[in-house]
């Protein structure tokens, strides 16, 4: 705890005051050009990744980056909301889901004993179930190793998200008029490396693939 007390003694008396001017102009209102949708996983730092200042990102993590399918519900829905927020009252101009490399949500689907003390985590991985049926089936069919296993659930845990927050209210009719663009990313966490969906396959991001005035 000394070492967040310490940090936040820095920030006050160093950090803040060399972007004092940023701050103060984020003081009363927010514009976040880009929704991040990452996992929890203290190893993914959307703001390093991206190398973004305060302001531009509007952050939703949850374990294992998942984004449900919508629904309207008088249930606590956290991260429904927080997209449908970011969406319909930020007007966010990019929706990035981040997935990443030895994550450990994904991983645990195979391994039900290590949830068995989580009954909430378990609940929520539940989400992943049919991908799961379909990388067991691949490994069955192919002799997937189990790094293999493990990165296309990874993979493929972006890609039923991408489908999966085009249910959301108003999201495919912004991505129609060109006002959403959406974008699947696989970070790999030992190396740096970003690999960016292009609609048929991950590949490495690179200065070719960046995108207009509403990119990021």
């Amino acid at each position: 705890m000394n070492s967040l007390i310490n940090g936040a003694i820095k920030f006050m008396h160093e950090d803040f005051l060399e972007q004092k001017d940023l701050f103060e102009s984020l003081s009363s209102s927010q514009d976040p050009h880009t929704l991040f949708i990452g996992c929890s996983d203290s190893r993914v730092v959307p703001s390093l990744i991206t190398s973004t200042l305060p302001g531009e990102l509007f952050v939703v993590r949850n374990i294992a980056n998942i984004v449900p399918v919508y629904k309207a519900s008088n249930e606590y829905l956290a991260t429904t909301s927080a997209i449908e927020y970011a969406i319909n009252a930020l007007n966010v101009r990019n929706i990035v889901i981040c997935g990443h490399s030895n994550c450990g949500g994904c991983e645990s689907i195979y391994h039900p004993q290590k949830l068995e003390a989580l009954p909430t985590v378990k609940n929520w991985l539940w989400q992943l179930n049919d991908i799961k049926e379909e990388v067991l089936k691949a490994q069955r069919d192919f002799g997937l190793s189990e790094q293999e296993k493990y990165y296309f659930t990874q993979r493929l845990n972006i890609l039923t998200s991408l489908e999966n927050i085009k249910t959301y209210p108003n999201v495919q009719e912004k991505m129609q008029k060109n006002e959403l663009n959406l974008h699947g990313w696989h970070y790999v966490i030992d190396s740096g490396q970003v690999f960016a969906y292009d609609g048929n396959s991950f590949k490495l991001l690179s200065n070719s693939q960046k995108g207009d005035e509403n990119g990021i």
